[in-house]
């Protein structure tokens, strides 16, 4: 019985490797793709950014004291060549986003971003993050300025707390893309588009032409610039004398 069961896996193609696989997807939404021409690792981030309060259980949440760990074991990890981040966000937690946006822009593996269904509000600078930004004919981004639920002290210090949020945010969002501060602050304050709210709505075409997204694609032109940037990262790094070498 045993080896029958042994050979029925056999030939489905099973085994430990798929069975490792499905563990990674089911604890932390990601999985590390082995097969292809490179090995990458795929990292999700989808509906709210959980941050320092946890959000009530029926909603679908991406935990940055998950996401951290991950993205710091495949920086180290020599076998993975690059990072894949697949995004369909709401938004959240404004520190806990853009601290995973700055983790990934200061990683030297190569990065992609591919935004699908939606990359609202912090979800704009996780997805200007990457060293490639791509995003679904279509998928919708939404620019906004900075809110907060709950209980807000109506005193200058509040008012000034925003602001230096919103100058982080916009400084990351203009650092890593092609979109001007000016003009990423005039879509921040549009009147009329959002219903009791400030800010633009840009489906996919939009976010490239205003420069926040580097390409319009899918999933296959996301993992072929991905192994692009890797293979121009290992003719870099073979080009590169050592030091102990350098002047021989």
């Amino acid at each position: 019985m045993e080896e029958e069961k042994q050979g029925r896996e056999e030939e489905k193609g099973d085994g430990p490797e798929v069975d490792e696989q499905t563990r990674q997807i089911i604890e932390t939404g990601s999985v590390t793709g082995k097969k292809g021409k490179h090995i990458i690792h795929c990292l999700t981030v989808i509906g709210q950014v959980e941050g320092h309060y946890i959000l009530p259980s029926q909603n679908k949440t991406t935990k940055y004291e998950h996401v951290i760990p991950q993205l710091v074991a495949i920086e180290q990890d020599p076998e993975i060549e690059g990072l894949l981040i697949i995004l369909n966000t709401v938004g959240g937690d404004v520190e806990a986003g853009l601290a995973i946006a700055e983790l990934v822009s200061t990683m030297k593996k190569p990065t992609v971003s591919l935004v699908l269904g939606g990359g609202h509000s912090i979800g704009v600078p996780l997805a200007c993050s990457a060293k490639y930004s791509l995003i679904a004919p279509s998928a919708t981004m939404t620019v906004h300025p900075v809110r907060m639920n709950g209980m807000v002290l109506g005193v200058p210090q509040t008012l000034s707390y925003f602001e230096k949020m919103q100058d982080r945010i916009t400084r990351f969002v203009t650092d890593n893309s092609a979109i001007g501060k000016e003009r990423f602050r005039e879509l921040m304050m549009t009147t009329g588009e959002l219903i009791m709210d400030v800010g633009t709505v840009l489906d996919g075409a939009d976010a490239v032409k205003e420069g926040l997204i580097d390409e319009l694609g899918g999933l296959s032109r996301a993992v072929e610039k991905l192994y692009e940037l890797i293979e121009g990262q290992g003719k870099k790094s073979r080009g590169r004398k050592s030091p102990r070498t350098k002047g021989a």
